[in-house]
């Protein structure tokens, strides 16, 4: 839902409030608000965030897991600028360090998030499968996750020369990350949050 026909640049979009708590993306300079996931939606990103968070512990990287808490300024067609936030990044420990005291959200000129996850919404699904994976691919994000719990699939694009290659896991399937090499999880665990 765009709610003013006025286009924002990131900076106007980084200081716009409207005195409420909607929380909104840039996308083509127009904010768009959010809708609120169902339970679901929000029990799979968390589920996926604290799996996440623990193997970064497990291993021993110097990376943080953050579920909502970080924007990516995404390039676009035109000269309007866009906003994704994801519905969880996997950054640098320092770089989340880094935004500690402005916007949480990583430009165009800044290292791209290690990994992103979007979680599928019936509102979202269009623009998860094809707009943000075009512009996750232009930003570099060596890994994106699309979890589809209506299809009862995950799938993660591994950029490779620019562009994604994908791979789908269903069921039991374990999944194959490119940045959690270790990562023990299949997507029944995912679906149904457990391990």
């Amino acid at each position: 839902m765009t709610v003013i026909t006025q286009r924002l640049t990131v900076e106007e979009y980084l200081h716009y409030d409207d005195g409420t708590d909607t929380l909104y993306e840039l996308v083509n300079g127009e904010l768009c608000a959010m809708a609120l996931g169902t339970g679901r939606h929000g029990e799979i990103a968390d589920f996926i965030n604290t799996q996440l968070r623990g193997e970064i512990s497990r291993v021993g990287r110097e990376w943080v897991s953050k579920q909502m808490a970080i924007g990516v300024q995404s390039p676009r067609g035109d000269r309007w600028d866009t906003v994704r936030i994801p519905d969880v990044v996997v950054i640098a420990k320092e770089q989340w360090r880094n935004l500690q005291n402005r916007e949480a959200v990583i430009r165009l000129d800044e290292a791209p998030p290690l990994l992103v996850v979007e979680v599928i919404s019936e509102s979202t699904k269009r623009v998860d499968y094809r707009a943000k994976r075009a512009e996750y691919s232009v930003l570099n994000i060596p890994e994106y996750w699309i979890v589809d719990s209506f299809e009862g699939k995950i799938t993660i694009f591994t950029l490779a020369e620019g562009w994604y290659d994908e791979a789908v896991f269903t069921e039991s399937d374990r999944l194959i990350s490119p940045t959690f090499t270790e990562l023990n999880l299949t997507v029944n665990q995912i679906f149904q949050g457990e391990i």
